[in-house]
């Protein structure tokens, strides 16, 4: 009979063992890149340097591509415009207008009121910051139900062009987002490619969401060619195009 306390029972062969020196190489690599990955978003956060999507890599396997620092930028201004203390923002799949975002409300007078803000993320690299709500668009219901109907302006980016992806991105924001009666009027933003008009306008009906004339544009450039959506117009920035004008008039 085999002694199962032989040390031939407990010995590894050296395929084994180089696999798991290999697993724990990697384990420890992650667990040490993630540590600093942490320390230089809070630096950065509680520091005087602005933030920077340079500490996260796109992944295009996850349809990450973030926006350039300008179109970033842009949505975050639209979205701070006019919010006061007592109003919440909400950022949906969007972590580089987060970034933006929060480099505006960091130069900005501290002793101004602050709106409350919230990204809605699936990496969870980004759990580095404490607005961090970690959101996956195949459970779209799944999030804190204090978060239901309180939020007042948000940016909806689906990560996929599918009506699959963007029904379900839409569902979440509706569960969000306070009633369209509401006043005053919460805004939306919906930024996505140009096909997938039809749904967005049919998603987004009850808050009269239209195509504008602003172009986001992507920090390493986008095949897809991409429109920005509101039920607002900014003057200077954007307003709807002709046709969504025209449509406007005659309903």
């Amino acid at each position: 009979m085999t002694n199962p306390n032989s040390d031939d029972e407990l010995t590894l062969s050296s395929s084994a063992l180089d696999a798991l020196k290999e697993f724990y190489a990697e384990r420890d690599a992650h667990a040490e890149k993630f540590a600093k990955l942490q320390a230089g978003a809070e630096e950065r956060l509680h520091g005087q340097a602005p933030l920077s999507m340079d500490m996260f890599t796109e992944d295009w396997n996850k349809s990450q591509f973030w926006y350039s620092d300008e179109t970033a930028t842009e949505y975050a201004k639209q979205l701070l415009e006019g919010a006061t203390g007592d109003m919440t923002i909400a950022i949906l799949s969007a972590p580089s207008v987060f970034v933006g975002l929060m480099n505006i409300l960091k130069a900005a007078d501290t002793n101004q009121p602050r709106p409350k803000v919230f990204l809605l993320e699936y990496d969870t690299r980004f759990e580095v910051f404490p607005e961090f709500v970690f959101y996956d668009y195949m459970q779209p219901l799944k999030l804190p139900g204090e978060l239901k109907g309180t939020v007042d302006r948000i940016i909806i980016d689906p990560p996929f062009l599918s009506e699959d992806c963007h029904t379900k991105a839409a569902l979440t924001a509706r569960w969000l987002t306070r009633p369209p009666t509401h006043t005053p009027t919460p805004k939306l933003i919906v930024s996505t490619g140009e096909r997938m008009k039809p749904l967005v306008t049919k998603l987004y009906r009850a808050y009269n969401v239209r195509t504008t004339t602003f172009e986001p544009l992507h920090a390493r450039g986008l095949s897809n060619e991409f429109h920005c959506y509101a039920n607002f117009e900014v003057d200077g920035v954007w307003g709807y195009t002709h046709e969504e004008a025209q449509e406007g008039e005659s309903s």
